[in-house]
């Protein structure tokens, strides 16, 4: 008869975990609300489950040995299973309304896939969601109307929002669009833009104006769909992220000068509490979206 194999005690693994991620096992008892001691004792009992030292020390600094680093490893995803677990557990018992917003760049190529795992941990929580512009999301989230909003990184506005990553802007157009012809011809280039206010816009001209570059607006449009649209059908370029760029377009690369990058940030105020776990596994979502893009 095979032996059974003893089971590795999760609240060992956990202060394992952050110790490493910490440092030190005092900085771990602190996040972790035990005492210095207790966090030790948790990893000898851990080390005598595995049947391997797993820590050493250098000065200082903990040092993973190689049974540790092994054992980190499927340390983290059984405490992410765990985790896991515990959220669609609870998240059953969770109900009632989150009301989110994102920019329109990230409405249809992010939005699906984070709704239907959201879904599928809090099956009752019901979700309003408005796609719009930076200006409309950062009024909704002022007047309460908007719980969280994915938005580009306002400029000369002081806001609470950490930055979660930056994103490089490009000049947009369709292949056929000849952009080093009207240059060499001096010609202004034609732009296609959302209407002011808009970062990019002004990020655009801005660049342009900076390079002695002439330019006109030629088409306006108050959705990102009808930007799409016009530069399809080669009326003019624009600036925007890689992010849901049709593949029948490109960009300028050199050609132009570098409009450069824009931050995006996650915004959202304070429900209750109950409400506030679903508002944080959907930000992990968000952020988890944006990082793998």
């Amino acid at each position: 008869m095979e032996r059974k194999l003893q089971a590795l005690d999760l609240d060992a693994l956990r202060g394992f975990v952050t110790g490493i991620d910490c440092g030190s096992f005092a900085l771990a008892s602190a996040r972790l609300c035990r005492s210095t001691s207790a966090i030790s004792a948790q990893l000898k009992k851990l080390e005598q489950q595995c049947g391997s030292k797993l820590v050493t020390k250098s000065g200082r600094h903990l040092i993973l040995t190689h049974e540790g680093e092994i054992m980190m490893g499927y340390a983290r995803r059984l405490l992410a299973l765990n985790d896991e677990a515990q959220r669609a557990l609870k998240g059953e018992l969770l109900s009632g309304e989150i009301r989110i917003g994102m920019q329109e760049d990230f409405g249809e190529s992010l939005m699906p896939g984070i709704l239907s795992e959201f879904k599928h941990h809090y099956p009752e929580l019901r979700i309003i969601a408005r796609v719009a512009r930076n200006q409309e999301l950062l009024n909704a989230l002022d007047s309460g109307d908007l719980d969280m909003a994915l938005l580009w990184r306002p400029e000369h506005v002081q806001r609470k929002a950490a930055l979660i990553r930056q994103f490089q802007l490009e000049w947009i157009h369709h292949p056929e669009f000849d952009i080093s012809a009207l240059l060499r011809l001096g010609e202004p280039l034609p732009l296609i833009m959302f209407d002011s206010p808009c970062l990019m816009r002004s990020r655009a001209t801005d660049c342009l104006d900076r390079a002695g570059i002439p330019w006109r607006i030629v088409f306006i449009s108050h959705s990102l769909s009808g930007i799409w649209a016009a530069v399809q059908a080669g009326l003019g370029v624009t600036v925007r992220t890689r992010i849901g760029m049709p593949h029948n377009l490109c960009v300028a690369g050199s050609i132009l000068p570098q409009p450069e990058s824009l931050g995006v940030t996650l915004e959202q105020v304070r429900k209750n509490e109950a409400e506030n776990d679903g508002l944080a596994r959907l930000g992990q979502l968000m952020k988890k979206a944006l990082l793998s893009i």
